[in-house]
């Protein structure tokens, strides 16, 4: 996610978190140093979000020395700003992987999908991680068509051994949202929400613990001898590495030419409200559990440890914050939730997540040594933990599923780069009109 408006630099050049909830409620965590030498590593990560960690503490439980390279500050981009949500699965559904696939590899993935929540869950505990982690998600539908589309994920998750979703009616789900606007839903009790940023900051402070290092505010540039024995450098350093674990996601640029053309820059926001009184915010989520609702361009919200309202909504394809994000949320948030017109606003911001045309995120190698994923495409909270440990495996000599999910095939946006925003833009016209209609 793009940083819009920066916060004073505590070094000349150094970029800071932007100005959100989460950097205003975050644990503490030291300035790292950046990257100002030539040096030598066993595996060199780039990126220190969701991805990067991930892996990185992986490959530091299997005995490898790890370092980390970040271009700006531990969770800056989309592992610190995003809805906090631990939604299962990928953007595209296992009937849609099913179609375009197989259901060979509709039942590969339909096996791995819940498995990022658990890895979440275990570096928590295992590192004491402070994070506001809760239990419990829901999916929350408008009209009839939504439920039915809803009842049919359930029983296609149950065929893949998931039988965490209970159906709740109109009734029912006044049990977890204090609003009318709701036909009913679907409540993954497996599912539940953190504060994302200080769930990145633990990674690195444990990733540290077991002997990694990290250089933040060191922005790699380009990567040489790529297909070789990989040297990366950065804007005032270069690290010459055994093994390259790339996890820039929609960060990288142009940095890497051949994965920059396949995925697109998407930004979405997130505003939060100043704290509510312990009635009104149990009025609105009597279990405190997080949202999204099902529609093609969907908001999402969720109460913070200290009672705010988290919403979030809206995209923008080419990944251009709105002139005011404010103006843009507000109104959908008033609508499910009256009693919060007029509330004060204590924060907003915008970040970009990375699409790729299929919705289903990439994973592969660019040389004999160098591995890569990227493009969650909006559902990287639990889907960047599980590729980091498929990545941590691949390295690690144990390439079986990482092999699997490398092979599925990736597709460039139609247009190409200058016109796959507009055709993505009139895409979501098409199927914002249908979530109208119900149809």
């Amino acid at each position: 996610m793009q940083n819009s408006s920066q916060s004073a630099a505590a070094q000349p050049g150094s970029v800071q978190h932007t100005d959100s909830y989460y950097a205003a409620s975050a644990n503490s965590a030291p300035e790292r140093e950046s990257l100002k030498e030539s040096i030598e590593a066993d595996v060199c990560v780039i990126g220190g979000g969701f991805s990067g960690l991930s892996a990185a503490l992986h490959l530091s439980a299997q005995g490898r020395h790890v370092t980390l390279l970040e271009g700006a500050r531990i969770g800056w981009g989309a592992s610190g700003r995003n809805g906090g949500q631990l939604i299962h699965g990928l953007n595209a559904s296992l009937e849609t992987v099913g179609k375009r696939y197989g259901q060979e590899a509709a039942n590969f993935i339909g096996s791995l999908v819940q498995e990022g929540a658990g890895v979440i869950r275990q570096f928590v505990q295992e590192h004491n991680i402070e994070c506001d982690i809760k239990q419990r998600s829901i999916f929350a539908a408008f009209n009839a068509r939504q439920i039915r589309d809803l009842e049919q994920k359930q029983i296609l998750w149950r065929k893949h051994g998931m039988d965490d979703h209970e159906m709740l009616d109109k009734n029912s789900i006044r049990d977890h949202i204090g609003s009318d606007a709701y036909l009913g839903g679907m409540l993954d009790h497996s599912g539940g929400h953190i504060h994302p940023l200080n769930l990145a900051l633990g990674e690195a402070a444990a990733l540290e613990k077991l002997g990694g290092k990290i250089y933040e505010q060191s922005r790699v540039t380009r990567v040489d001898s790529i297909e070789t024995k990989p040297v990366v450098i950065t804007d005032t350093g270069e690290v010459r590495c055994k093994t390259l674990v790339v996890c820039g996601n929609a960060y990288l640029g142009k940095s890497i030419p051949m994965l920059e053309p396949r995925v697109m820059p998407v930004s979405t926001q997130v505003m939060a409200t100043e704290p509510l009184s312990d009635e009104l915010a149990n009025s609105l989520l009597p279990s405190d559990s997080s949202v999204e609702d099902v529609r093609y361009i969907l908001d999402y919200y969720r109460l913070s440890a200290d009672k705010r309202m988290l919403w979030g909504g809206g995209t923008v394809y080419g990944g251009s914050e709105p002139s005011d994000i404010i103006a843009k949320l507000r109104p959908n948030m008033e609508k499910i939730f009256p009693e919060l017109q007029g509330v004060e606003i204590s924060h907003a911001w915008s970040g970009n997540f990375a699409l790729t045309f299929t919705r289903v995120p990439l994973l592969g190698k660019l040389g004999p040594d160098s591995y890569y994923a990227m493009g969650y495409s909006g559902h990287g909270v639990t889907g960047t933990h599980l590729f980091g440990k498929l990545l941590a495996e691949a390295v690690g000599g144990d390439s079986s599923r990482f092999d699997r999910f490398a092979a599925l095939p990736w597709y460039p946006f139609p247009g190409g780069q200058r016109f796959r925003a507009p055709y993505s833009t009139v895409g979501s016209w098409w199927y914002g009109l249908r979530d109208t209609l119900g149809v």
